[in-house]
């Protein structure tokens, strides 16, 4: 064995959201161990063999000591370890692999307070990924600012001696729908990619890629180290989940009306749903109960309350709400 070979920590980094008042929420930490502002992150904790018996377990304790947060659902995502990705002044010799996972929760309140004093926040994960919000239309920073500068850099003549390089007009037209190509909402994690592989994102500077984007106002609120490509995998996993698994009924409290199950499905999918064909496209794929109950929370008339149908998860493979893409 090399006898100068790198130290490597397992870090786990999890990507915990939540819908709040008709908005997807991240849960990102603001403060350090010390009370110290931070620049926005996800929750990271070590895994430590001699306490934690799985990688799952040391993620839930971690989070639990960092935010005061109980999780519910948490799935693996993917494993970050590409060198450079983790620069920090006190660990040149310390090269950092995290485990990244998909946590979701729903927001009661009732931890609010807590999660707050433990130097944490939800925040909407729209502001970090403006481009994605397509529920009141196509985004305007889309056709203002992010295509002319991608179409600019994708003519760019470049040098290369490792040959022949996929196209980047070809890549462009498939993560951003450009010359009439469709929106696809999954592809999340491509379209952040080619933004930061492009320069036009804070975390390329931070990264030593370049020196400035070169743009007026930045593309999104930055986050520290890759945590918001990590944030990215995650919300391209969630949308294509919900097409063939219930997990949205994850985020939904027990009973709720159809509205309100629109409304989050709207808000995780990033696009606006016609309300009879969702309707009909639930009541259809059966997934919902009726309660016999109403609600007036809305301070209109009654609506109607229902519950997630556990029967489905054994009547059929893929009980998931297709609400489009690929």
């Amino acid at each position: 064995m090399a006898t100068n070979s790198t130290a490597v920590e397992i870090g786990l980094n999890a990507a915990i959201v939540t819908v709040e008042a008709n908005d997807p929420k991240i849960l990102v930490v603001t403060r350090d161990a010390a009370g110290k502002s931070v620049a926005d992150g996800l929750p990271l904790g070590s895994f430590d063999p001699l306490l934690h018996r799985t990688f799952e377990t040391g993620l839930r304790a971690s989070v639990e000591d960092q935010t005061a947060l109980h999780l519910g659902y948490v799935e693996q995502l993917y494993t970050f370890g590409d060198r450079g990705r983790h620069k920090q002044p006190d660990d040149v010799d310390l090269h950092i692999v995290s485990v990244g996972y998909l946590a979701l929760t729903r927001n009661d309140g009732e931890q609010t307070g807590a999660i707050e004093r433990g130097g944490s926040q939800w925040r909407n994960w729209y502001g970090y990924l403006p481009w994605e919000d397509w529920r009141e239309g196509r985004p305007a920073i889309l056709d203002e600012t992010i295509l002319p500068a991608l179409r600019a850099w994708a003519d760019r003549p470049r040098e290369s001696s490792a040959g022949r390089l996929p196209n980047r007009r070809s890549r462009l037209r498939l993560a951003f729908g450009d010359d009439d190509f469709p929106w696809d909402e999954e592809r999340v994690l491509e379209r952040y990619e080619l933004l930061y592989e492009a320069g036009l994102i804070e975390e390329a500077v931070a990264d030593g890629r370049l020196k400035a984007t070169g743009l007026a106002v930045p593309l999104g609120r930055q986050m520290r180290l890759d945590h918001r490509r990590i944030l990215a995998t995650a919300m391209a996993r969630l949308r294509g989940k919900l097409k063939y698994r219930p997990v949205i009924f994850e985020l939904m409290p027990s009973e709720f009306t159809l509205t309100a199950l629109q409304s989050t499905v709207e808000a995780i999918s990033g696009r606006h749903l016609h309300k009879q064909n969702f309707r009909r496209l639930v009541e259809g794929a059966k997934l919902v109960e009726s309660t016999g109950a109403t609600s007036t929370a809305t301070g209109g008339r009654p609506a109607a309350l229902y519950r997630f149908r556990r029967d489905v998860l054994e009547e059929r493979p893929a009980p998931g709400i297709k609400v489009g893409g690929r």
